[in-house]
């Protein structure tokens, strides 16, 4: 072969090559957006289990800041603030233990109540919430939230992420509530718990209580250390 035919012949396989790489490289970037929509389920992308939360409450009924049968004879309260990194451990690992055993079965339901203790950012994270509970999507929220959850006080609590928050749990209307959110009577609300976790006593997040037919009234658990002692105090209240 000639040296013009083998610096055509070098140049041909060249480009092949640099054609070869550039079809991996788009193959792979539609693989990434595929894993990532599949994984999200529909929900903003930067979302983390979107999935996981559905398939845990799948169900289960939701009224306001209520999951569970509206006709259970106890009532466990979860006082909590969303961007608490301890409350979000206990929604991953104790919380789902009593939702399957005492909230499914329809012995107990369980209602989150806002604490915003943390920062500022926790009181339109609370609203957001309970805006949420206005469309059936409350319960579905808060997990959400806890499962994206950023660093405390971080200014992670921005519109476009609650805006997602509220996109993967569910809320069909956006506009409404967008609307509810930032409501006075939906704040106030957020104020008027959070001093009612101080009245009971509650100096951190989580804090729980129970009220059933056994008890006086709303009785204070503080901070329970397995989803064990939770389970024994809906059995003692019931």
């Amino acid at each position: 072969m000639s040296g013009e035919g083998e610096r055509q012949e070098r140049r041909r396989r060249l480009l092949q090559l640099a054609s070869a790489a550039v079809f991996l490289a788009i193959v792979g970037v539609a693989v990434l957006i595929v894993v990532n929509q599949s994984q999200t389920s529909g929900g903003d992308s930067k979302l983390e289990d979107v999935g996981l939360v559905r398939s845990q409450l799948d169900g289960i009924p939701q009224n306001g800041m209520v999951l569970g049968d509206p006709k259970a004879k106890v009532r466990l309260v979860e006082f909590g603030d969303l961007q608490c990194s301890v409350c979000k451990a206990f929604s991953e690992e104790i919380v789902p233990a009593v939702i399957d055993s005492k909230v499914r079965s329809g012995e107990a339901k369980i209602e989150f109540r806002n604490y915003t203790i943390i920062s500022e950012e926790s009181i339109p994270a609370g609203a957001a919430a309970i805006a949420a509970g206005e469309q059936g999507g409350g319960w579905s929220f808060i997990e959400l939230f806890y499962r994206n959850q950023g660093a405390e006080a971080s200014g992670y609590v921005t519109d476009d992420f609650l805006t997602a928050i509220a996109r993967g749990a569910g809320v069909p209307d956006i506009a409404k509530w967008n609307k509810a959110r930032r409501s006075k009577l939906t704040l106030g609300l957020v104020r008027r718990t959070t001093e009612e976790a101080k009245r009971l006593g509650f100096t951190g997040t989580p804090s729980f209580a129970v009220e059933g037919p056994r008890t006086s009234g709303l009785e204070t658990l503080g901070t329970p250390g397995s989803a064990g002692e939770i389970e024994d105090a809906i059995d003692a209240a019931s």
